[in-house]
């Protein structure tokens, strides 16, 4: 009975020693991934995109183009070569107006795209960026607030006279104030807000409805 329970133990503490073994291997693996190929990987990322915003800055912010093409609402080219294209694709933070398709353009994009052009089409307008939101997409449009001759601001006046809504997919240093002045045009059923139905909105905010509260 004796020699049983010396080799219980003995075998009991053999196995804590392999297990022990296999736990410090796997903590080692794991600090060495994290080292050699975690760490740099997605510190490489961060550099780079860093450099990009830092490059967009110094070619873009606080300075003045002109407008060239609108697109639809919230996308237009400006005067400026960006890489190897003639033009600047910039995209307005913060906000999400009906897109132009064809025949199958979304609820009030005509307008929203009418009202765009009369604005700033063949005009100077000023462009800033924001830390936050980044300064390119997943498409690689640039990220921009506009600011017209007479100090409005494109993106704003597109979210309160009701001819976008405000995104909140996507953060941004004005994002609490957006989501204000959407609030404002729909009490007052600004542009799209005097009848657009659930079904007509984009994608993202009929799923941003249909969750629960």
């Amino acid at each position: 009975m004796v020699r049983r329970r010396k080799s219980r133990r003995a075998l009991s503490r053999r196995q804590r020693a392999v297990l022990i073994g296999i736990s410090l291997i796997g903590t080692a693996l794991l600090i060495w991934l994290d080292r050699d190929f975690v760490a740099p990987r997605w510190s490489a990322l961060f550099s780079e995109r860093q450099q990009d915003f830092a490059a967009d800055m110094a070619k873009y912010h606080g300075r003045t183009f002109p407008v060239v093409q609108v697109i639809d609402g919230d996308t237009l080219c400006l005067d400026a070569a960006d890489s190897t294209q003639p033009v600047t694709k910039v995209r307005l933070i913060g906000i999400d107006a009906p897109e132009i398709g064809g025949d199958e353009s979304m609820y009030f994009a005509r307008e929203a795209t009418t009202f765009a052009r009369h604005v700033v089409l063949d005009r100077e307008i000023t462009v800033y960026l924001d830390q936050q939101a980044g300064s390119r997409d997943r498409y690689g449009r640039l990220l921009a607030y506009l600011q017209l001759p007479d100090g409005r601001f494109l993106n704003e006046e597109l979210l309160s006279q009701g001819f976008a809504y405000a995104d909140t997919r996507f953060r941004h240093g004005y994002y609490q104030k957006y989501q204000q002045l959407e609030a404002s045009a729909r009490a007052l059923k600004e542009g799209l807000w005097a009848r657009v139905q659930p079904g007509q909105m984009p994608p993202w905010r009929q799923q941003k409805l249909a969750e629960p509260d």
